[in-house]
C-alpha cells in the first residue's frame, strides 16, 4: 500500500524542522526553504524548455544543490552538527562561475539593460532568477536575526542568480530570439 502524502500534523499551522523542533509555518526558516523549493521548480521548468543537453545537465546539477541547500535551511541549526546533512562546497560556486564564463564566450556584449522575454525559455529563466534573488534576500534576513545560515549558501545563491541571467541570454541566443534592449523614456 502506498504511503499517504498527508499527515494532518500541520493542520494547526505548525511544522517540524529536521531535528524535530516545532515552529510556526510562517517562520522565516520555513519561508527560506519553501522559496528554494519554488526556485527548484522553476529551474525544472527552464530545463524542460531547453534543447541544449549541456545546459539541461547543469540545471539538473543545480537542482541537486538546491536540495542540499533546502536540507540545510530546514534543519534546526543547533542540531545540524549532529546530523548527516549534505553540504554545499566551494567547488559548487566555482562550477557556476565556469558555466557563466562558458556561456558568455558565445554571447554578444551587453550594451543595454535587457527586458525579460524573447522566448519562453529565456523568460522562465528570468523568473527563476527573480525567485533566486528572493531566496537570497530571505537568507540574508535570516542571518540578520541570528537564524544561522551557512555563508556559502548566500554566495551560491548570489552566483546562481548571475548564472540564471546569463542562461536566459544564452537560451535566447541559441533559440534565435530577439534580445530586447530597455530604452528608458526620456521625456
Amino acid at each position: 500500500m502506498a504511503t499517504k502524502i498527508y499527515t494532518r500534523t500541520g493542520d494547526a499551522g505548525k511544522t517540524s524542522l529536521i531535528g524535530g523542533t516545532k515552529v510556526p509555518k510562517s517562520h522565516i526558516r520555513i519561508d527560506s526553504y519553501g522559496t528554494i523549493d519554488e526556485l527548484n521548480s522553476f529551474i525544472g521548468m527552464v530545463r524542460d524548455q531547453l534543447d541544449d543537453n549541456a545546459s539541461r545537465d547543469v540545471l539538473k546539477e543545480i537542482q541537486d544543490r538546491l536540495f542540499t541547500i533546502g536540507s540545510s535551511l530546514a534543519c534546526d541549526p543547533e542540531k545540524e552538527p549532529l546530523m548527516k546533512i549534505p553540504d554545499l562546497k566551494d567547488v559548487d560556486v566555482t562550477f557556476l562561475e565556469r558555466e557563466i564564463d562558458r556561456m558568455n564566450e558565445t554571447l554578444p556584449d551587453m550594451k543595454n539593460f535587457i527586458l525579460p522575454g524573447g522566448h519562453l525559455a529565456a523568460s522562465t529563466a528570468h523568473v527563476a532568477r527573480c525567485v533566486c534573488r528572493r531566496a537570497e534576500r530571505i537568507c540574508v534576513a535570516m542571518d540578520e536575526v541570528d537564524e544561522a545560515v551557512d555563508p556559502l549558501i548566500l554566495k551560491y545563491l548570489n552566483r546562481l542568480s548571475d548564472y540564471l541571467f546569463v542562461l536566459a541570454r544564452y537560451a535566447g541566443h541559441r533559440l534565435n530570439a530577439e534580445e530586447i534592449a530597455w530604452r528608458p523614456r526620456t521625456h
